[in-house]
C-alpha cells in the first residue's frame, strides 16, 4: 500500500518509508491511500475470537500488502503478550483497561509493534537504513516516553531520544524512561510538551541534521505507532458483545484525548467496519478539539498543566489526520468536514476540580479507582450516554503511575505494582535542554 501526506505536497511513500521516515517531506503526516473494510464474517465471529487472532486480522488489513504473513503473525503475537480486559464499572459503562503492558499504559501496544516493525524493515530490507543507526525521536507528555523507551530497549541498530517537559510528568512516569540507559537517552526540556513536539518536528525538517543522522519518530505521528492501537477497540467490542449476547450497534466509545493518536486509531477502525455508534473525545482543560467541535474553527494554543498531564497538548498532531479522513483527502469544504466529524464525534472538557470530583464519586459509588485521564472518559459517558446505549471508556494508565495525585484525591494508598517499583529503584540519567532548536540540533550533531 502507498501512503500520502496530509499536506499533499510530498511524493507517495511505501509503508517502509513511512515507518522509517516518520514524517513526510512537506511536514505532513502519512495516511494510507485506502482503508480496507473487514468482512461481515469476521465481525460475526469476533466475539468468539481471542485478542491475538482479532488483532492479526486487523493488522493484515492494514499491513498485509507490505509485511509477509508469517512475519506479521509473529509480530502481533510478540506485541500482545498481555491482555486489555473490559471491566464493568456500572450497569451501562465499561472500562477498557489498557494498562496491563510492560509500562502499565495504553501506548505499550503501539510502541512495541512499531519497534518490531522497524526491526523487520531494517534487517536487510533497507540498505540505506542499515548503513547507520536509526535514531528515534519521541516527545512525551507522560506515557509515550516510557512505552517507547521500554519497547525499543536493547533493540540493535536503534537509539531512542525521549524529550519530556521538565517538572510536568509524574515521578513514576519519569523514572520509567530516565533510568534505563543503554540505547535510551532522556532529554529534560525546559518547556511544555508542545515545545518537545516542536523540537522533534523541526529536527525532521533540518537538512543538515538529516544528513548527519537517520531520524524517525515514535510519536503517534508515525503510522506504525498509532494504527496498531485499533487492535484493542476491536477486542473491546468483541468482549462487550460476547458478554451482552446481543448486537453491538448501540456502543459508544469514549477516549481521553491529548495528541489524538488513540482516538484516530479508533476512527480508522470504524472505517474498517467496527460497529460503534459514535465516539466521544474527552479533554482536560486543554480544550482545542472541543472548541473545534463547537465552532468549526481550529485554534491551537499553548498547553496548560493539569492533573491529567498526558493529555496536556495544545496543538494535537493527529488533528490533521482526522480532518483528512472526514474531508475525503481535502475534497470537501471546511463546513462539510465539520459536519462529518460532529456527526460521529462529540466532545467534553473538564477542569481539575471536575476530574477530582469524578474520581471521588466513582470510587464512592463503585469502588473503581480511576486515574485522572480515565476520569475524563468516565464522566463524559455518564453525562452523554443516551437511553439504551452502552459506553466503553479507555482507562489509559494504571492509577499507581499517578500515585501522589490519586492517593491525595481519594484518601487511599494505591499499591505500586512490582514492575513500577523496579523502575523506581533506578538512577535518573537525563540531559538538560532548553526549548531552543539550535541547542537541540547542536546536541544531536555532536552525537
Amino acid at each position: 500500500m502507498q501512503y500520502y501526506s496530509t499536506n499533499g505536497k510530498a511524493p507517495m511513500a511505501t509503508l517502509q518509508k513511512a515507518v522509517v521516515k516518520g514524517l513526510a517531506e512537506d511536514r505532513g503526516l502519512y495516511m494510507p491511500e485506502h482503508i480496507n473494510k473487514l468482512p461481515k464474517t469476521f465481525f460475526d465471529a469476533m466475539p468468539t475470537m481471542k485478542f491475538q487472532d482479532i488483532a492479526f486480522n486487523v493488522a493484515e488489513a492494514f499491513f498485509g500488502e507490505d509485511v509477509d504473513h508469517d512475519a506479521l503473525q509473529a509480530l502481533v503475537c510478540d506485541t500482545l503478550q498481555f491482555d486489555c480486559p473490559v471491566v464493568r464499572v456500572k450497569e451501562n459503562i465499561y472500562s477498557l483497561e489498557l494498562f496491563h503492558g510492560p509500562t502499565l499504559a495504553f501506548k505499550d501496544v503501539g510502541a512495541r509493534f512499531m519497534a518490531r516493525l522497524l526491526q523487520y524493515f531494517l534487517l536487510g530490507r533497507n540498505q540505506e537504513a542499515t548503513a547507520k543507526t536509526v535514531n528515534v525521536l519521541v516527545a512525551t507528555s507522560g506515557d509515550t516516553g516510557s512505552a517507547v523507551a521500554n519497547g525499543f530497549l536493547g533493540v540493535e541498530g536503534i537509539h531512542v531520544y525521549v524529550l519530556y517537559p521538565k517538572g510536568k510528568v509524574s515521578p513514576i512516569q519519569e523514572c520509567q524512561f530516565t533510568t534505563l540507559g543503554r540505547n535510551i537517552t532522556a532529554i529534560e526540556v525546559d518547556g511544555v510538551f508542545d515545545d518537545c513536539q516542536r523540537l522533534v518536528k523541526n529536527a525532521f525538517m533540518d537538512e543538515e541534521l538529516c544528513q548527519h543522522m537517520l531520524l524517525t519518530s515514535a510519536n503517534s505521528i508515525n503510522v506504525a505507532r498509532f494504527l496498531p492501537q485499533a487492535f484493542y477497540y476491536f477486542n473491546a467490542v468483541a468482549r462487550v458483545s460476547e458478554r451482552l449476547k446481543n448486537s453491538s450497534e448501540n456502543l459508544v466509545v469514549c477516549v481521553p484525548s491529548g495528541n489524538f493518536g488513540n482516538i484516530c486509531a479508533a476512527l480508522f477502525g470504524h472505517r474498517m467496519g467496527l460497529p460503534v455508534k459514535r465516539f466521544i473525545a474527552a479533554n482536560n482543560a486543554n480544550d482545542v478539539f472541543y472548541n473545534y467541535l463547537q465552532t468549526g474553527k481550529y485554534q491551537p494554543m499553548p498547553s496548560v498543566q493539569t492533573l491529567a498531564n498526558a493529555m496536556d497538548v495544545g496543538d494535537p498532531s493527529n488533528f490533521a489526520r482526522i480532518i483528512n479522513l472526514y474531508s475525503q483527502n481535502g475534497s470537501l469544504s471546511a463546513e462539510e468536514t465539520h459536519r462529518n466529524i460532529t456527526g460521529l464525534i462529540s466532545g467534553a472538557t473538564y477542569s481539575d476540580e471536575k476530574i477530582k470530583e469524578t474520581m471521588r464519586k466513582c470510587y464512592a459509588e463503585t469502588g473503581y479507582i480511576l486515574d485522572p485521564h480515565g476520569a475524563c472518559g468516565y464522566r463524559a459517558l455518564e453525562e452523554q450516554l443516551r437511553q439504551g446505549e452502552i459506553g466503553i471508556f479507555c482507562e489509559t494508565a494504571h492509577p499507581a503511575k499517578f500515585k501522589e495525585k490519586v492517593d491525595d484525591i481519594l484518601g487511599i494508598d494505591v499499591p505500586i505494582p512490582e514492575r513500577l517499583q523496579a523502575f523506581m529503584k533506578g538512577k535518573k540519567q537525563s540531559v538538560a535542554m532548553s526549548k531552543d532548536f539550535a541547542d537541540f540540533k547542536q546536541f544531536l550533531m555532536n552525537e
